[in-house]
């Protein structure tokens, strides 16, 4: 049977991150296959992975403590933000547009699609 684990903050910044990596190391240690995922993600430090797409460095460095190698799909939606209000949209590994955050919002319904 399939289990997850999902870490869960009130803030930015707080460590979630680092956890889930050192879970996700410890996991592979102990035998376990493990992904890390985060469905959206704000942030300017993205990485590039082994076939050219953007994630953010988080996911790619925990994919890595899980033995793993980083796929777009560990963090399907990107935002990298250009000011106070407007964002980069980078989805699935790839510069989609760049929106202001209430044009974004009312896109991201069609992102399921």
């Amino acid at each position: 049977m399939t289990q997850a684990v999902m870490l869960q903050g009130t803030a930015s910044d707080a460590g979630k991150s680092m956890l889930a990596a050192g879970l996700c190391r410890i996991f592979y240690q102990d035998g376990l296959r493990t992904a890390p995922f985060k469905s959206q993600n704000m942030a300017l430090n993205s990485g590039i992975t082994p076939d050219g797409k953007e994630m953010e460095r988080a996911q790619i460095f925990q994919a890595e403590a899980a033995g793993i190698t980083p796929d777009v799909r560990m963090n399907p939606v990107l935002l990298k933000p250009t000011s106070d209000h407007k964002a980069q949209v980078v989805l699935m590994g790839k510069v989609a547009t760049n929106m202001d955050a209430v044009s974004y919002h009312d896109y991201k319904p069609r992102l399921r699609e």
